[in-house]
């Protein structure tokens, strides 16, 4: 599914400077998305420009980062099936470890939250990314300000608006 080398991800930090010094770095990087990010009917789409300005803080043995993610999104509307190409911002804040003993200590239980891994001195915020993407950006996207089809009615529970039978189901009328 990932076709896109990690090196070419904008999700991708080199932190070995960064765990030396223990000064907290400020970084701006560009590239195409590794993958589609987002849920069915909307998503920042695979080789897509994305933008990520991020804060890596060091954090002895881990690093903190604290990001924001720009990115046009590529969809459709649920109600009339029209493009949609909103500019969305994500954010999203991870911590890495660095060795196994971070945080968790020597006596961890077994039913505690695993903490992402500096592999290589690198860290990949793509399945956070992910994470953060499946939680907020929406499932039903709709045209911003109405359809533009002005045929289909409102979803069922919007207040204000005369009962419209859609016409995708007119025909059945006949059969009530």
């Amino acid at each position: 599914m990932n076709t896109m080398n990690a090196a070419n991800s904008p999700f991708v930090f080199d932190v070995a400077t960064l765990l030396r010094s223990g000064m907290t770095d400020f970084v701006s990087q560009q590239g195409p998305s590794p993958t589609r990010i987002g849920p069915a009917m909307i998503a920042i789409p695979e080789g897509a420009e994305v933008k990520v300005d991020a804060t890596l803080t060091p954090l002895g043995e881990g690093v903190m980062v604290d990001a924001d993610i720009s990115a046009t999104l590529s969809g459709e509307c649920v109600r009339c099936l029209a493009p949609l190409h909103p500019i969305a911002t994500l954010h999203v804040n991870q911590v890495f470890a660095a060795s196994d003993d971070f945080i968790t200590g020597d006596d961890a239980g077994e039913d505690e939250d695993e903490i992402p891994q500096v592999e290589g001195d690198r860290i990949d915020l793509l399945q956070t990314v992910l994470d953060e993407a499946g939680l907020n950006l929406p499932f039903n996207p709709q045209c911003e300000g109405g359809c533009s089809e002005t045929d289909v009615p409102a979803p069922d529970g919007v207040s204000g608006e005369e009962e419209k039978v859609d016409p995708r189901w007119a025909g059945l009328e006949k059969f009530l």
